[in-house]
């Protein structure tokens, strides 16, 4: 799989770590920065990701910041991006089986190293369901459709 990742300043050091791991999963991973622990703005890397997945130019993406949630609302601004924070291994698979979420986010300041991980591994593993869950995916899109 082609996965992008990006963080803000609070999550360099998680990411590197999640990068080098889902390297020895078997995954290309293209980075987005940031690699600085200097002040940066989690909307900036949200965005990019957000339009980097939505664009089809990567199978997913992983954003972390410091709870998860500020990166993940500036992806999800983004139409096409269906960014899910999760802060433990079920609901991360969960978001990919039920809700088709095409990035994955958790926060630097939330969950630990080895969890996020789990984490990753599960919702990497995961497929949609489809099903029942396929006319919910289409009301989201109608949403974002209504809000161009």
């Amino acid at each position: 799989m082609k996965i992008v990742i990006a963080n803000d300043h609070s999550a360099v050091a998680l990411k590197q770590e999640i990068c080098e791991y889902v390297k020895r999963l078997g995954h290309d991973v293209t980075d987005y920065g940031t690699n600085s622990t200097e002040s940066s703005d989690y909307p900036v890397f949200g965005e990019k990701v957000g339009r980097a997945v939505a664009a089809k130019e990567f199978d997913c993406g992983i954003l972390i910041c410091g709870t998860g949630v500020g990166i993940s609302m500036a992806a999800n601004k983004v139409n096409g991006v269906r960014a899910a924070v999760c802060s433990d291994v079920t609901t991360a698979r969960l978001v990919k089986e039920h809700n088709d979420a095409n990035i994955l986010a958790f926060g630097a300041r939330i969950v630990g190293n080895e969890l996020a991980k789990d984490m990753v591994k599960a919702y990497l593993e995961a497929e949609f369901a489809g099903g029942r869950h396929v006319r919910r995916i289409e009301m989201l899109k109608g949403i974002e459709e209504r809000n161009k």
